[in-house]
């Protein structure tokens, strides 16, 4: 039997992430790569206590289909966690904020649509977006969000930009007030949608972050969240906001794809939320998180000094974005590190257009400060070898540039 994929599925293309992931399974191999939030913060005895009122008091209805919007109390609580007005309505609930990539996709884009992104951007959403096959386009950014001028200058057909404003995937960066305000203002101005991402907004370190776009231009924007960074990843429950224009149209694509998100895990989160849990939970993984970084900050200080590499300081989320000194590539770099115990993400998955071969992605938030410490050293001592070995063909290459 031979089978004729369809031109979209030949576009389709693993991802690199969870590639690396299957590396990592190795044993004694220290994971800087995935963006697995920590273990530790999974509420397991909450969602014990859940488990056992949603079963006792519905348990019929739990385990039974449901509405494709979603478990209406917890658009309800949705809806009232956000800080703009928002009807539950415009609420739907989804098999994790990946999901609501997927629906936007097949809603709004059609073969060779322009869809703007940032530089870099979410490797999720370049894959969630690539099936329907439009034309990603870069816009340049610098560490405080997109360039206005740039956007402006490629916004011309685009159906969305899509960002990250909040501790961006890769990079940890988040826009500022005043570029938030510019580029709300420059894209309502354009009549550009925005797709606003925010799976990382509450983990702020030491003050939260500015106002969502969202909130801005309610109208003019589409909004994902999760609850898969501040509960559990392994329920997949996230949620879009989407303005009543375009709502039911992502309703239908939702129908389409699973009918609805299950309606046990809704009700566990929605038990579990009563009572402002996340307001006491959420606070603990900001700590954990933020002293995280602290040790990853400082033995990258400590182990990188004199070679050439550049890293910021992401005020929360997950991840820390670094930069190779000349002459090394990341990803020729990872099987080096790998030999050394230690797993990072390159950067050049996660660019649209031509992205920057030095650039990788760490995460701090699942190693121990022991792990940390010990990965760093070792990537340290990656980068040194590479160095090395870039010296050496140099020096090869002049030699056989100048055989006399």
């Amino acid at each position: 039997m031979q089978w004729k994929l369809a031109a979209r599925a030949e576009k389709m293309n693993p991802s690199v992430i969870r590639e690396i992931l299957k590396v990592t399974e190795r044993p004694g191999i220290i994971s800087l790569a995935g963006g697995l939030p920590s273990p530790k913060t999974f509420p397991i005895s909450a969602f014990a206590e859940a488990c056992a009122n949603v079963l006792h008091k519905d348990g019929q209805a739990a385990l039974q289909y449901a509405a494709s919007e979603g478990y209406g109390p917890l658009r309800e609580a949705v809806s009232q966690m956000l800080p703009w007005k928002v009807d539950p309505a415009q609420v739907l609930i989804t098999t994790g904020s990946q999901q609501g990539l997927d629906l936007i996709a097949k809603v709004l884009l059609d073969p060779g649509s322009r869809v703007l992104v940032e530089t870099p951007t979410y490797l999720g959403a370049l894959q969630a977006f690539s099936p329907m096959e439009p034309e990603p386009v870069s816009v340049a950014s610098d560490d405080e969000g997109v360039l206005v001028d740039d956007l402006v200058a490629k916004s011309k057909d685009a159906r969305f930009i899509y960002l990250l404003p909040n501790f961006q995937n890769p990079t940890g960066r988040t826009m500022t007030e005043e570029r938030r305000a510019a580029v709300s203002d420059a894209a309502a101005k354009a009549g550009l949608p925005i797709v606003e991402d925010n799976p990382y907004g509450e983990l702020w370190f030491d003050e939260a972050p500015p106002l969502p776009l969202t909130a801005r231009n309610p109208e003019g924007c589409i909004y994902l969240g999760s609850f898969s960074k501040v509960l559990a990843p392994g329920l997949r429950l996230g949620f879009l906001v989407a303005p009543k224009a375009i709502f039911p149209k992502l309703l239908q694509a939702k129908q389409a794809a699973d009918l609805h998100t299950p309606s046990f895990n809704q009700r566990m989160v929605s038990e579990v939320m009563k009572d402002g849990f996340l307001k006491k939970h959420v606070p603990t993984i900001r700590a954990l998180y933020k002293r995280q970084r602290d040790v990853m900050l400082t033995a990258l200080t400590r182990e990188m000094k004199g070679l050439q590499v550049e890293f910021n300081k992401p005020n929360g989320g997950m991840f820390l974005w670094l930069r190779l000194p000349p002459g090394v590539d990341a990803v020729a770099l990872l099987p080096k590190a790998v030999e050394r115990g230690v797993a990072f993400v390159p950067g050049l998955p996660f660019y649209a257009g031509a992205g920057d071969p030095r650039t990788l992605r760490l995460s701090f938030v699942t190693a121990s400060d022991e792990e940390i410490d010990t990965a760093i050293a070792a990537l340290a001592d990656a980068i040194r070898e590479q160095l090395a070995h870039s010296a050496a063909a140099e020096v090869e290459r002049q030699m056989a540039a100048n055989p006399g």
